[in-house]
């Protein structure tokens, strides 16, 4: 009998000190409930400012020059003139052309003419290295810059391809 009377005062027990718990009074959103906390507390606050000392905050405020004390100019300026050198001695660049045609000298020659006829604002050029001629189109300093006649140039030519070349600066 003592056994019982001892697990009943625990049960007992138990039940009286759980429902001395606090509640937690926070509700989720999974339970319908909006969550809501006050973080004001944890916000920074501004600094206060004397309206005195801002006459008219629309107007800009002239500042002093001041000379920066690590600069690169001289050196920079150095390096700067000799590539501006260099690019004026330049000749040629490093661009792109649309080659039309490539083979024997005849069928160049009607491709030639078939693209004068089909598209007259391209000036075609027919180059010829022992023993192929090429027909090829424009000079264009990027391969997106050549894209738009190239699509044109492919309904007439399906074979047509961008090829890397020289272009003459001068």
């Amino acid at each position: 009998m003592r056994f019982y009377s001892s697990s009943v005062y625990g049960i007992i027990l138990t039940i009286f000190l759980a429902g001395c718990a606090a509640q937690k009074s926070t509700t989720s959103s999974t339970q319908g409930g909006k969550y809501t906390e006050d973080l004001s507390v944890w916000r920074p606050k501004p600094e206060e400012t004397d309206l005195k000392t801002i006459e008219n905050p629309d107007e800009p405020r002239a500042t002093a020059y001041v000379e920066p004390k690590h600069t690169v100019n001289a050196r920079l300026d150095n390096v700067l003139d000799s590539i501006d050198r260099i690019n004026l001695n330049r000749k040629v660049i490093d661009g792109f052309s649309i080659q039309v045609y490539s083979g024997r000298r005849e069928e160049a020659l009607n491709a030639k003419k078939t693209l004068a006829t089909a598209m007259p604002e391209l000036d075609a050029e027919i180059y010829f290295t022992e023993p192929i001629f090429r027909v090829k189109v424009g000079k264009y300093y990027s391969r997106m810059e050549a894209q738009p006649d190239y699509i044109m140039i492919r309904k007439y030519f399906p074979a047509a391809i961008i090829v890397p070349e020289r272009i003459s600066l001068h």
